[in-house]
């Protein structure tokens, strides 16, 4: 095993020899795959107690978490190997790599989605609140698996010297760093880059958005609303860091980023109809999103009309 040693010198911080793998009785573990594992853990029990506290079924969570990280993993593989196709299709054997990182969250999403729309309707219970539920493990997941970035030394952004500027050291060639074109060395010699910690900012910016809507889901006016919430504070936040970004999957030739154009979609979109929505119920009128299945449970909506 070998290790890179990363600083951040403008916090007098650094971390020498940082490993992307151990050893437990001689097989090698990647750490970027525990601390997914981890975000999964975590990320399901937060659900899991959310689904107990508003009276909805555990078990139909449990399914969804089974289901939802299968077919989540391999959308956001997909995704990634779609769009790096020109190296994939020359290492076929490397798709199935993910221990060395390449997990588009967007893919993730997608399948996630997917999987919840098919077991919902299987179920027959509602898409919506089972969305609203599930969303918050899906936000811990996130801000646990871009710390697996930072351990694969990946997904950083462009040169930088501001306050939390990553400094990390390249000078052995068996330390795996990839370093873009648009990132330049500080010193040819000594051979370390200096970048923006974009892993840092998506995980606190992840960690923000999960305490507000913790805050204000009871404040919540319709099934689907939380979700909404989700997807537009993810889409701004992710918009503003992918302008930071290297290593942006981008559409053919156009020099699009997918990501940020996704991202800045994602939030026009939802923004908009979370404010159409607030305005509608300020007139008094019932905001009802197009759902095949039922409401299971108590819910933070139907306790708020038992009280009237």
């Amino acid at each position: 095993m070998y290790g890179a040693t990363i600083s951040f010198p403008n916090l007098g911080i650094e971390i020498e020899e940082l490993n992307n793998t151990f050893s437990v009785f001689g097989f090698e573990i990647a750490i970027y795959g525990l601390i997914i594992g981890i975000g999964v853990i975590l990320g399901a029990a937060l659900s899991f107690r959310e689904a107990k506290i508003t009276g909805q079924s555990v078990d139909d969570y449990i399914d969804m978490a089974l289901y939802g990280v299968i077919f989540g993993i391999i959308g956001a593989r997909l995704y990634y190997v779609a769009f790096m196709w020109d190296y994939y299709g020359k290492n076929p054997d490397k798709i199935i790599r993910i221990d060395e990182g390449g997990l588009a969250i967007y893919g993730g999403i997608i399948a996630g989605i997917v999987t919840c729309v098919v077991l919902t309707k299987i179920k027959k219970i509602s898409f919506w609140q089972m969305a609203d539920t599930a969303v918050l493990g899906l936000i811990v997941g996130q801000i646990m698996g871009r710390w697996g970035n930072f351990f694969n030394r990946e997904a950083f952004g462009c040169d930088s010297n501001g306050l939390f500027a990553m400094r990390i050291d390249t000078w052995d060639d068996k330390v795996a760093v990839s370093v873009p074109d648009t990132v330049s060395y500080i010193d040819e010699q000594c051979r370390y880059i200096q970048v923006q910690p974009t892993f840092l900012y998506e995980s606190c910016w992840n960690l923000m958005l999960l305490i507000l809507i913790m805050i204000f889901r009871k404040k919540k006016k319709y099934q689907g609303e939380v979700f909404l919430w989700y997807m537009c504070g993810y889409g701004i936040g992710r918009t503003i860091i992918e302008g930071f970004r290297t290593d942006q999957l981008i559409i053919g030739n156009t020099g699009i980023p997918v990501s940020q154009l996704l991202a800045v979609t994602l939030a026009i979109v939802t923004g908009a109809f979370l404010i159409y929505n607030r305005i509608k119920i300020a007139k008094g009128k019932t905001v009802k999103l197009p759902d095949t299945g039922v409401e299971t449970g108590t819910g933070y909506i139907k306790k708020e009309k038992s009280k009237n």
